[in-house]
């Protein structure tokens, strides 16, 4: 009879990383000709995983989602002048950036700006480290870009707003 089977060695995994949750507030903002403004981004630490997503980010203690979209926007577009709209989406996602893991509700705004003029040098470092363009997108170039951009079903999103109007309840992505 033989003695149990030697154990296998454990490889060592690193450190465990620990998920942050939170909730962000996120803007679809269009200029007076219907184009949406995107930012383009990229992982300080993965610089060749680029994307391009709207303005947004997480809400503060104490701040509620209107005033987080806004704030949101200012910050990384200079833009001031903008009537927020509805909520007219939602989703969750789950992702890494920058070392650390993200578990993240976001709650999508529609607004309007008069303004197509951008000023990104209120961005906090992190944002300065990790975008480096901002554009204006027709529905048509949203639809037919190949390039990755977040939320996955901003295209058709935009493409139903302009159409229709704005969805009655916000819209699950």
């Amino acid at each position: 009879m033989t003695g149990p089977a030697p154990k296998a060695p454990v490889k060592d995994r690193g450190p465990v990383m620990t998920v942050l949750r939170r909730t962000a507030a996120r803007v679809l903002l269009l200029d007076p000709a219907d184009r949406i403004l995107l930012l383009h981004g990229f992982d300080p630490l993965e610089p060749g995983r680029q994307w391009w997503f709207t303005p947004g980010g997480g809400v503060e203690p104490g701040e509620d989602l209107p005033a987080a979209a806004r704030r949101e926007v200012e910050e990384e577009t200079g833009i001031r002048e903008l009537e927020l709209g509805p909520l007219i989406a939602r989703r969750s996602s789950a992702f890494s950036f920058d070392g650390r893991s993200f578990e993240q509700d976001e709650w999508y705004y529609l607004a309007r700006t008069g303004t197509t003029r951008t000023d990104p040098s209120g961005q906090t470092v992190l944002e300065r480290r990790s975008t480096d363009d901002l554009r204006w997108w027709s529905s048509a170039e949203l639809s037919d870009t190949a390039e990755t951009v977040y939320p996955e079903a901003l295209a058709q999103l935009l493409a139903d707003i302009l159409e229709g109007g704005a969805p009655a309840q916000p819209v699950l992505l």
